[in-house]
């Protein structure tokens, strides 16, 4: 315990995204990577021989990692260290890894499929969200509730109809995420200027088996889509486009928590809380919610990162220099696991997330009144009131009524005025009537059904498999 650990790793994200950005995810699959460029510059006529292939592929997973790094404490390079460590475990096949290629076959192949197999990870995680926000929109689609313009009381909505507003973002996101993971090229076979000089010299200047080479390779690795042109790396944009669409996801994550902290401070909805869980050090009753803090504490992290992508893909130089490592190293995986844990948290939240109808229904009880003033007045003038009239007696009796509540404190007694006065001819049965709130949430059930129906309900038919995941959380 006497050395940093990253809390990403040691607290938050789950093992699976942990293992796609590990050494032995990257490395393994630099080692795949120099097996299928054998054996596809075999299949295409140059000599290597299917011991050495063979050879190869039995020691994929038989790494070495101390003596890797002794070599690139020697050497000062990662990729000829691992060339190295592999040739010593693969004598026969030495000769002939990483031939004709450069240090980005290897290094930004392997990151385009942690980018892609981090996807879908996160492509999981994403639609189980949307799922359990589709179960909360649907059981609470007409149970009516305040709405809020500038975190000030509005016309009523539904609890189910502002879960829809959750879910609109997340499928803007999952629509993106898609998009991303449909179109991500791959590296493919460039060589060191992006030329392919060193196949041209190697496939005697036959320029369809080099173009062969580039398209068996990717689609060995699962790639429907490959750069046809590229310096030695691949574009650098990429990058910056898939911190942004993390960057998409963790906003979505921290609008929800906004408004669940404000719903949970109204007493009206609750992010679980635990038996034995403690929400404050000092002060024993408080049930904090410490499981949308630790979302929107993350996502502001993760929001944070796309700068970093975007100022290397700026200051990139001709056909590539090497001040985007370090960075990538830290920037492109931190924001995958931050995202990850981001999701696991949300779908915790709404594995038990709580809803107090008569919290609400108290809160509606407090401001209905004003909200009604207009209706009230429509009625006094279908029973024979004059408007401009009635609108005066409802301002005065609505003053009045404000201060009650905001100065001495009082409960809002607007409807009992205005029921005690004769000037505005309305029946109090049919006021009371009135004031039903289901009478004030517009079309929220029926725009919520459709919504869930039309949008929802597809995405969630098409991904059917993906739906389940466990979301227990470290600590």
């Amino acid at each position: 315990m006497n050395k940093y650990q990253n809390p990403l790793e040691s607290r938050y994200c789950s093992d699976e995204m942990l293992y796609n950005f590990s050494p032995e995810k990257k490395f393994t699959t630099w080692r795949k990577l120099w097996v299928a460029l054998a054996e596809i510059e075999k299949e295409l006529g140059l000599d290597i021989s299917e011991e050495q292939i063979n050879e190869l592929k039995e020691n994929v997973e038989n790494i070495d990692f101390d003596k890797a790094a002794k070599y690139e404490k020697k050497f000062r390079h990662d990729v000829m260290a691992h060339v190295h460590a592999y040739g010593d475990v693969a004598p026969a096949a030495r000769p002939i890894i990483h031939l004709g290629a450069t240090s980005a076959f290897v290094g930004d192949n392997t990151d385009l499929i942690q980018i892609r197999d981090g996807f879908e990870l996160i492509k999981k995680k994403l639609v189980n969200v949307i799922n359990g926000l589709h179960n909360f929109a649907l059981r609470y689609k007409e149970l009516p509730t305040l709405g809020f313009t500038h975190y000030q009381p509005a016309q009523l909505t539904t609890v189910g109809k502002r879960a829809t507003l959750w879910l609109q973002s997340v499928l803007l996101d999952l629509e993106e995420l898609e998009f991303r993971i449909d179109t991500l090229r791959f590296r493919g076979v460039k060589g060191t200027t992006g030329t392919a000089a060193s196949f041209k010299e190697l496939f005697n200047g036959d320029f369809s088996k080099v173009k062969e080479l580039d398209r068996k390779l990717s689609e060995k690795f699962g790639f429907t889509h490959v750069f046809k042109v590229s310096g030695q790396t691949y574009d650098r944009k990429v990058d910056a486009q898939a911190l942004e669409l993390l960057s998409n996801i963790a906003q979505s994550a921290h609008k929800f928590t906004n408004d669940l902290r404000l719903l949970q401070n109204l007493k009206e909805i609750e992010e679980p809380f635990e038996k034995n869980q403690i929400g404050s050090s000092a002060m024993a009753y408080k049930r904090n919610p410490m499981r949308s803090e630790r979302i929107s504490s993350l996502a502001k992290f993760v929001i944070s990162l796309t700068t970093s992508p975007a100022m290397v893909a700026s200051t990139q130089w001709f056909e590539r220099t090497l001040d985007d490592s370090a960075n990538k190293r830290l920037s492109i995986p931190q924001a995958f696991l931050a995202v990850d844990a981001i999701l696991i948290i949300w779908n915790n939240i709404l594995d038990g997330i709580v809803v107090y109808p008569k919290m609400i229904e108290k809160h509606i009880n407090e401001e209905l009144p004003f909200m009604a003033t207009e209706y009230i007045i429509m009625e006094g003038v279908k029973n024979g009131g004059d408007r401009q009239e009635l609108h005066e007696i409802i301002r005065i009796h609505s003053m009045e009524a404000a201060k009650q509540v905001k100065i001495e404190g009082k409960s809002n007694d607007l409807i009992e005025r205005i029921i005690a006065d004769e000037k505005v001819h309305i029946d109090k049965e049919k006021l009371l009537q009135l004031l039903n709130p289901i009478n004030f949430i517009g079309f929220a059930p029926e725009q919520t059904e459709e919504f869930l129906d039309q949008e929802v309900n597809p995405i969630l038919k098409k991904y059917k498999d993906l739906i389940g995941i466990n979301t227990n959380l470290k600590v």
